[in-house]
């Protein structure tokens, strides 16, 4: 079975080509909610969140405070890198019990969303990997319409802190164009196809 990534910037529409190949029946793993799950209920990461960040990181009802911790490490970075080592092997090893269970239900490949995919090292685990590219306007105009609270800046911030789109590009085996001119079924159904050969790619 192969193990395939698929990552891209805020606004690249990375979720939306994963919903394409969920439509075509390809089990997806996505890291980032996956992620939070994990932060809430696994009971090792939650301890040490507590122990790295304070008792804080848990309001009185054992939920994740996301704001408070989201406003200590965003300008940190050595407290986000403190973070991503604390949650990123969690999500490794759930990635890898969840993967073994699909790889016996015998599906010829699966996909794993992150948009951290080569930040985290979690490429490492994957046998082939997508970059899904739009250009610099078009993914401003989409948080902008998705995320009425943030404004333009809030947007160029993230996206400063993120791995460049070119870089992604040539890391990646594959580019998809979201570019909203470029039609982007077809070009997840030539993946699609060439994914589920009995021999891969």
């Amino acid at each position: 079975m192969l193990r395939i990534g698929i990552t891209g910037g805020i606004g690249s529409g990375k979720s939306i080509a994963s919903r394409l190949f969920q439509a075509l029946g390809v089990p997806t793993y996505d890291a980032d909610s996956r992620a939070r799950w994990l932060m809430e209920n696994g009971v090792e990461l939650r301890e040490q969140l507590s122990a790295a960040f304070g008792p804080g990181t848990y309001d009185a009802a054992g939920r994740l405070n996301r704001a408070a911790l989201a406003g200590t490490v965003f300008n940190n970075p050595a407290l986000l890198a403190q973070l991503n080592g604390l949650v990123h092997p969690h999500v490794g090893t759930d990635f890898e019990t969840w993967a073994a269970t699909q790889a016996a239900a015998g599906y010829p490949y699966v996909l794993k969303e992150a948009a951290l995919l080569f930040e985290a090292g979690s490429y490492k685990q994957l046998d082939r990997i997508i970059t899904v590219y739009a250009p610099l306007a078009v993914r401003e105009a989409r948080v902008l319409r998705r995320d009425a609270h943030r404004s333009l800046a809030d947007v160029q911030a993230i996206m400063a802190k993120q791995m460049s789109e070119e870089e992604k590009m040539q890391r990646a085996d594959y580019v998809l164009t979201n570019d909203d001119v470029q039609p982007l079924l077809p070009q997840v159904l030539a993946l699609h196809a060439a994914f589920s050969r009995p021999t891969g790619a």
